[in-house]
């Protein structure tokens, strides 16, 4: 399929599958920065957590600054973890769509981004220590960019084998991304619903959309 023969898209079918995937591929990945409150409360000594029951709007007024330093380095640890395998994953784009199917390449990494997300909704409901907690963050964090990099890439060129109209609905998908997780956030805020449940609700909620990313991407070659 090229640009010069365009997919027989009856019902905007192929145009709502690439909403979809490009729905899916960055959706995950904001559910999981929105949960940041989530996971620094998590990471609060036992005893201070204890002490405190924060909802999420994070009205808990606490004096001076009692946090520890996982808590503290959190962010910025996060922030590393992310844009460091992001960059690194989306310069080998090029050299691993040449050694590894397209079909493998999107439909894995759809694959591995709902296994990391099912397993971090699981966690909400297990306790663990602070420090085993903000390594396996960590390394979800990780999987999840080294992964999304190379399902965008990926996705943006199978795009790039269609017309140019099929680009837009992919960012269509990732602009509807960011609003639907920050409407999500202030829908959380408003309801005053506990960290954790918030949370859970956020990594499900991811889970389904990814599921539905690749039942829509195994549908597409039916389409064109």
């Amino acid at each position: 399929m090229t640009a010069a023969n365009a997919p027989q898209d009856r019902y905007n079918a192929v145009w709502i599958i690439f909403f979809i995937l490009g729905l899916g591929t960055l959706l995950p990945w904001n559910f999981f920065m929105t949960a940041t409150m989530y996971f620094t409360q998590r990471l609060k000594d036992p005893q201070t957590n204890g002490e405190h029951n924060q909802t999420a709007n994070g009205t808990v007024v606490i004096e001076g600054d009692n946090r520890n330093v996982l808590e503290s380095k959190f962010n910025n640890v996060m922030t590393l973890c992310a844009m460091v395998p992001l960059l690194i994953f989306t310069c080998l784009n090029s050299f691993i769509h040449q050694r590894i199917p397209q079909k493998l390449r999107i439909s894995g990494s759809l694959s591995v981004i709902f296994v990391v997300f099912l397993i971090t909704a699981v966690l909400v409901k297990v306790e663990m220590e602070p420090l085993p907690f903000f390594a396996f963050t960590m390394i979800k964090i990780i999987c999840i960019n080294s992964f999304g990099a190379i399902l965008q890439g990926s996705l943006f060129g199978l795009a790039g084998m269609l017309p140019a109209s099929y680009t837009t609905p992919i960012m269509s998908g990732q602009g509807l991304a960011g609003t639907f997780a920050a409407f999500s956030m202030i829908c959380a805020l408003a309801s005053g619903s506990a960290l954790q449940d918030s949370a859970f609700g956020y990594f499900i909620t991811a889970c389904v959309v990814i599921l539905l990313a690749i039942v829509s991407y195994l549908a597409l070659p039916k389409m064109v």
